[in-house]
């Protein structure tokens, strides 16, 4: 499993200024072609970019999609989407002449070199809980020796906002998210619309039936055979900046889930962040207990509905099931630490709860009775309702409209003199 921290993140940028110098003087004279788009995606071929791709392509425009990897390449071409290396000097090339970019994560999702001078598309990746960009300070930790350096984290703050400053549309779920994301990251209201997120769509379109047996069927296709009734529970912890996952269940843990999962005919997935760690192997071989890594799923969203449950600590797939809706336990061993690293927007108590659970064992017991209790599990949908009824203004499935129409709108002022016709 990959990982990743901001420190040696922040390290690569810094080494790479020269060449980012060197990107920008070219994108100042070379023409970007108007009506040219490009994708990139930092989870794969997937979240809100695949949406607004298809919506884009609907419309009549060619898109091409960044990839950095066989795996993405592959999975592009079976959905018939054309691409190009995104660190090769074609990947240069098509995000420079590029007249609208768009991303889901940074930069890096297209060729971070030539992104200067483009209608910029920031679709990001999930309603944030913890705090992030500009708002956190581990979006500026260097690593050691660097962070003994006077001026280093400023220096590091002042490239982020720099960079995010070329960010021209950033679509919020709602009036309140806005509000996180105008802040993390340094942008006024007209470039970040309440129009919902283009990746959620997929929760809202079609009938709640044929969306759960799609979700299930996808399940299977990744992870084996279900029984008819067998339910799924999720567990999804968030990234934890390269460090380990502290949730790991100790062996008494493990045979406490593995009885309540057994009880409950249900199977647990998996799904460790794709930039973090965690070893979730039970001490005897299970079927109850199954791999849904990003490696199996590159896009989660599309498998929620197929859920009977959520386990999860700091993510935003908390907001993203509450459109489900679907039964939520919070598992929260250092929300203390975490909160004092990273921080929250508002409590962590407002959206898990007072009764959030400290460790696996706690966990297990409230899972137990969510799966057995109906009078339980209404009682925590409700609570997701109310949470979605917060933070998601649309639920029509026409978030990837809106956000085409606000690009389309705003990239027509952009437009001018220096754009290159097809």
């Amino acid at each position: 499993m990959a990982s990743f921290s901001f420190g040696a993140g922040n390290a690569r940028k810094l080494a790479r200024i020269p060449l980012y110098v060197l990107g920008r003087l070219v994108t100042l004279v070379l023409p970007r072609r108007e009506g040219a788009w490009a994708f990139g995606c930092g989870a794969g071929i997937g979240d809100g970019a695949l949406a607004l791709w298809r919506t884009v392509t609907a419309a009549g425009h060619d898109p091409i999609w960044l990839v950095g990897s066989d795996r993405e390449a592959s999975d592009a071409a079976a959905l018939g989407i054309r691409t190009v290396r995104k660190h090769s000097l074609r990947g240069f090339l098509a995000t420079a002449r590029a007249a609208v970019v768009v991303v889901t994560h940074g930069f890096g999702d297209v060729n971070r070199y030539a992104v200067s001078g483009a209608f910029l598309v920031q679709l990001w990746h999930g309603i944030p809980l913890k705090r992030i960009g500009l708002d956190s300070p581990e979006t500026v930790r260097a690593p050691a020796p660097l962070d003994r350096i006077p001026g280093v984290r400023g220096l590091i703050g002042r490239l982020y906002r720099r960079a995010a400053r070329q960010i021209r549309v950033l679509p919020a779920a709602s009036h309140l998210v806005r509000g996180r994301l105008e802040s993390a990251f340094a942008l006024p209201d007209a470039r970040v619309p309440v129009t919902g997120e283009p990746r959620l769509d997929v929760l809202s379109q079609g009938e709640p039936d044929a969306r759960r047996e799609a979700a299930r069927r996808l399940v299977v296709a990744r992870t084996g055979a279900l029984g008819e009734h067998t339910r799924l529970v999720l567990y999804a912890p968030t990234w934890r900046d390269g460090a380990p996952d502290p949730a790991i269940p100790t062996h008494a843990q493990w045979t406490r889930l593995l009885e309540v999962l057994e009880a409950a005919d249900a199977v647990l997935l998996v799904r460790s962040h794709p930039l973090g760690a965690g070893d979730y192997r039970p001490p005897v071989a299970t079927e109850r207990v199954r791999a849904l890594s990003s490696d199996l799923v590159a896009d989660v969203t599309p498998v929620l509905p197929g859920l009977d449950a959520l386990v999860t600590d700091y993510s935003s797939l908390a907001f993203d099931a509450a459109l489900v809706p679907l039964p939520v336990v919070y598992l929260a061993p250092d929300v203390e630490e975490y909160g004092r690293r990273r921080g929250f927007y508002g409590r962590y108590a407002d959206v898990a709860g007072d009764d959030y659970a400290n460790d696996w064992t706690d966990a297990a017991e409230q899972l137990a009775r969510v799966l057995s209790d109906d009078a339980e599990r209404e009682r925590r949908i409700a609570r997701s309702r109310a949470l979605s009824d917060r933070v998601h203004a649309f639920r029509d499935g026409g978030n990837t409209g809106r956000v085409y129409r606000a690009i389309v709108t705003g990239a027509g002022r952009m437009a001018g003199p220096q754009r290159e016709n097809r």
